[in-house]
């Protein structure tokens, strides 16, 4: 199989799927003749070929995907002109502190906020499939450690917590703002959405 040909069956299979998709599992498509390397340097190559494009090809947490462009949002919303959902500012905030210090417990949350942490407000973040709890602290209590997801990152389009905008500590006030201007989920251009297997590791 030619480039040409390889580009257009993972063009395809990208926009046809409902979730992204890892290499290891692109690399199917070609009966695993193809390497994992030469996927990705396909890949690098669609994303060139697509850069002046209203849609784009980006490498998030769970996988490789197509979504639109964040300067089509405000076109794309006339479609769909629900209003998407609000986030309160104690919501924001301690999302924020979770993603820039995690793992951490309630306890630490407050001891950050200064205030007490409603127990609504770390179900809302639960709930929403942006943080989860990833063990305990070996301390009086056993306290539970609070950390982002994979579906935090897809959400917020990056790969990885490194690309996190970086600030010096989430106790200050650019991190709340900063976050609740990036908080939106990326329109993907799949028709739906599929939760990522969280047993699934992401592969660039």
């Amino acid at each position: 199989m030619n480039t040409t040909d390889a580009k257009r069956v993972l063009e395809t299979a990208l926009i046809c799927t409902h979730q992204p998709l890892q290499v290891r599992e692109l690399r199917v498509l070609f009966g695993d003749e193809l390497g994992a390397d030469t996927i990705k340097d396909l890949l690098g190559q669609l994303q060139d070929e697509w850069a002046q494009r209203g849609v784009e090809l980006v490498c998030v947490a769970t996988g490789w995907r197509f979504q639109s462009r964040p300067e089509m949002r405000e076109y794309l919303d006339r479609l769909h002109p629900e209003k998407p959902p609000r986030y309160s500012r104690a919501v924001l905030e301690t999302l924020a502190i979770i993603a820039y210090r995690q793992p951490v417990t309630r306890g630490d949350m407050e001891d950050i906020r200064g205030v007490t942490i409603n127990t609504q407000i770390l179900k809302q973040l639960e709930d929403r499939g942006w943080v989860e709890v990833i063990g305990h602290r070996e301390a009086a209590g056993r306290p539970a450690l609070y950390a982002t997801t994979r579906q935090f990152l897809d959400d917020l389009g990056l790969a990885s917590l490194d690309q996190l905008p970086e600030l010096q500590s989430p106790a200050q006030q650019g991190v709340f703002e900063a976050l609740a201007e990036s908080v939106m989920p990326q329109p993907e251009l799949a028709i739906e959405d599929t939760a990522a297997d969280p047993e699934t590791r992401p592969e660039a």
